[in-house]
């Protein structure tokens, strides 16, 4: 091939056959016949690979991609658009209109429509299907089903067609047509914004792209409030916070939308947009601060339930003596003494119809579920035995956010737990709370590791939770907060009238281990004068970034050799990209635990990774459906092709923990390498080894949370690597607490945030209700002083 060839590289051909073909994302694998191509593929015939519409046999099409190379296949043609090659001659257009699509037309009716519509006769049925009445002894039958036909496979052609003139790859323009069908281009001209809600992929950016081909000004009302919209969610997203400060948000959106077009756009003219957005309910503010509208309503539907969970009237009839009874039996019978502080924390969760359990590494927590569920079951005269409930619910609900985090629940309770999603039956894309939730029936429920529970998972919990049921979460308050936007548990331990309870008296160590210590010092802001020491359990070894690499690849290869797998190995880093990054950590260490050294192992290619039988992955989204979750760790247990085609496509088979599961190419995304993985994608899980590396380019993430997080993942020995500078700075940065309002929700309806007045917040709270949003509220001298800062944004600040 050129290499300096500008064309694209494109065939013309014949579709002669369609091997496979997925109709979920319209992914299809056909063989084609070649008329013309400026590729120096010479054979007469080539495997076409790609996302299609009704594309069909017999049919010429112009395919613009490129040539790849296929492991087991061979060269294939990879399509990123296509547009069929229309008839244009009579003959042409009689041999389509009369071909086996469209039953009941012979090749006699087919010409009769061309003799008397012209050889345009398709464009001017699908403009006005009124044409066809003049075709004389054509049935209405016959004219309704020739429109359908032509308006589900030319149709949808023509649309494609335009999608990929504006820009839209296969998959984007196949997504858009599902969505809007017929109507999707008249939609696009319409309000090409439009797509930034509804279609997954495209943000404002090429909405606005779209926008400006469009002709749609840089001011216009439309391409602001998208803008808005868009930056939003994108903040909430990127923060955490669940609400925006108007000022710097503001500020936000011009920096944006000039960014996007170099054009001045006046403060005032956001401003004003956002006041129409608040008055039309497309998002909530309040005093000085704007919400999504469903993070926004996830808080009040919290705060809310939690009000009336706590004021029920219901009450709790155990008395204390026989709680204090039911604990002596139950450390009689399971030979174990509980601390003075287990105790009291048991009594008070099994007196109260909401309760939250928090402590670090070793102080118990797990003890003390244990001995919860037993004591419920001993005061409720309930069988632990599960055989008892075969025909009906079993009593007690224990669940977490994670599947790894469900699974340990399991083991250590000996009973049923779940992910929330799968017991709530959610799919992990709900948001907005008007979902179906399934209601939870049951008299106690446990949630464990709730710090990783985000404020929309809550409001759904909450709602599925009826008011009978006694719940308990459980959780580290020390840990990082949830991926997604809020901080419930910090939140809700804010707030003085939840009962509540923290472990902080060490149990669960030798009297030689240095890492639960190691933990408590760095959670309380110290890095002990012994930290680089090596220790029985964990070792450190400086090293600058660039060395990073090597030095884990010398420490694996030595455990490797000393009979360690790759399951009892897991490292951990704060970012993805660099020499020290989670990328290139994993093609490094998949070398070393899973090597093709003889080119004979099973692999595949997507993207920039290769995959191989054998290798360990994650899991990116929650698939409630297979059941498996976002964070589930796994391997990569077979790679096979589609069956019953002559030409066969990829397929990874996968194993989490037992759990099977088939992904084809099109669904590879749900996954990736993880011999090394981000600190947070391992919150909820505990490794035999941890290796970890802090660096000085890690900087902007070095916080004492996320090094808090890490080190207690390691249950038998942790690896610290890297630049003792680091490891201070991230103890000594404790991170920043997210905006939110659960609190004063909670606040609004007589709670007492701790160390607060309770009347004056009250007082504030109805002050901040009454408040409108206007310009006079923004510091314009601030906002207008950015403007005109070509090349400069707010980071280059920080």
């Amino acid at each position: 091939m050129d290499l300096f060839q500008e064309e694209p590289f494109y065939i013309d051909g014949k579709v002669a056959a369609i091997y496979f073909e997925n109709p979920q994302n319209f992914y299809k694998v056909m063989r084609v016949e070649m008329l013309d191509t400026n590729t120096d593929f010479l054979e007469h015939e080539v495997v076409v690979t790609g996302s299609f519409g009704a594309i069909s046999t017999g049919e010429e099409y112009h395919f613009v991609g490129r040539m790849v190379e296929h492991v087991r296949f061979g060269k294939q043609f990879q399509v990123d658009t296509y547009a069929q090659i229309q008839p244009t001659s009579k003959s042409g257009v009689v041999t389509y209109l009369s071909s086996e699509k469209f039953q009941g037309i012979g090749k006699r009716t087919a010409e009769k429509i061309v003799d008397i519509l012209g050889v345009d006769a398709i464009e001017k049925i699908l403009d006005d299907p009124s044409v066809l009445e003049k075709v004389s002894g054509f049935t209405k039958k016959k004219r309704e089903m020739l429109v359908e036909t032509l308006r589900l496979n030319y149709g949808m052609e023509k649309i494609l067609i335009g999608l990929n003139q504006f820009g839209f790859g296969s998959q984007l323009s196949i997504a858009i047509y599902n969505k809007y069908q017929a109507n999707a281009l008249d939609k696009i001209h319409e309000n090409p914004y439009q797509l930034i809600e509804d279609i997954d992929g495209i943000g404002f950016t090429k909405a606005d792209q779209l926008a400006e081909q469009l002709g749609f000004s840089e001011d216009s009302s439309g391409r602001i409030q998208a803008a808005i919209m868009h930056k939003i969610m994108e903040n909430a997203l990127e923060t955490g916070d669940t609400y925006a400060e108007a000022q710097g948000f503001l500020e936000q959106i011009i920096e944006m939308l000039e960014k996007a077009r170099p054009y001045e756009i006046a403060p005032q003219r956001v401003a004003d947009e956002i006041i129409v957005l608040v008055e039309e309910g497309k998002i909530q503010q309040e005093e000085m601060n704007l919400f999504e509208n469903s993070l926004y309503f996830a808080e009040c539907g919290v705060a809310s339930k939690i009000s009336r969970m706590i004021k029920s009237e219901s009450e709790l009839s155990y008395q204390k003596k026989e709680i204090e009874k039911c604990i002596s039996e139950i450390e009689k019978n399971n030979k174990i003494t509980y601390a003075e502080s287990q105790k009291e924390a048991m009594i008070e969760a099994i007196q109260s119809p909401f309760f939250i359990l928090t402590g670090g590494p070793g102080t118990g927590k797990t003890t003390v579920i244990r001995g919860i569920v037993e004591l419920y079951a001993k005061l409720n005269g309930i069988s632990l035995e599960l055989d008892d409930y075969t025909h009906k619910t079993f009593p007690i609900l224990l669940a977490a956010p994670t599947g790894r985090a469900s699974k340990r629940m399991n083991e250590t309770a000996g009973l049923p737990a779940g992910t929330i999603h799968r017991m709530l039956g959610l799919t992990g894309h709900e948001k907005n709370g008007h979902e179906e939730i399934r209601e939870l029936e049951g008299g106690l429920l446990i949630v464990d590791e709730f710090s990783m529970v985000d404020t929309w998972l809550a409001n759904m919990l909450f709602k599925a939770i009826n008011e009978d049921i006694q719940v308990i979460f459980v959780g580290d308050k020390d840990q990082l907060p949830s991926v997604s936007p809020g901080q419930v548990l910090h939140d809700l331990l804010q707030i003085e009238e939840i009962p509540k309870r923290e472990l902080t008296e060490i149990f669960r160590q030798k009297s030689d281990s240095s890492i639960i210590p190691l933990a408590h010092e760095i959670k309380n802001g110290y890095l002990p004068a012994d930290f680089a020491e090596n220790k029985r359990d964990r070792s450190f070894f400086f090293s600058y970034a660039n060395n990073i690499e090597a030095y884990i690849r010398q420490i694996v290869e030595k455990a490797k050799g000393k009979g360690f797998t790759q399951t009892e190995i897991q490292v951990l880093a704060p970012m993805y990209r660099g020499l020290a990054g989670i990328n290139a950590l994993n093609v490094m260490l998949q070398e070393i635990f899973n090597p093709n050294d003889t080119g004979k192992r099973k692999e595949v290619k997507y993207n920039d990774t290769i995959y191989r039988i054998g290798d360990k992955i994650l899991h990116l989204v929650n698939a409630p459906e297979v059941n498996v979750f976002n964070g589930d760790f796994g391997r990569i247990s077979g790679i096979s092709y589609a069956k019953d085609t002559e030409e066969k496509t990829d397929i990874l088979h996968l194993d989490f923990d037992g759990v099977e599961v088939s992904y084809p190419r099109g669904e590879w995304n749900k996954i990736t390498l993880s011999y090394a993985t981000s600190i947070h994608k391992a919150q909820g899980s505990e490794f035999d080894t941890v290796i970890l590396p802090f660096v000085m380019p890690y900087r902007r993430m070095l916080q004492r949370n996320l090094l808090y997080t890490a080190i207690t993942r390691a249950k038998k020995r942790l690896i610290l690597l890297g630049e003792v500078e680091a490891f201070h700075i991230a103890t000594e940065n404790e991170s920043a607490v997210r905006k939110t309002r659960l609190k004063e929700r909670l606040a609004e309806f007589g709670f007492t945030i701790c160390g607060e007045n309770a009347s004056e917040e009250k007082q504030k709270i109805e002050l901040q209700a009454e408040h409108i949003l206007t310009l006079e509220d923004i510091d314009e001298e601030n906002i207008s002083a950015m403007i005109g800062m070509e090349g400069i944004s707010p980071f280059d600040f920080l």
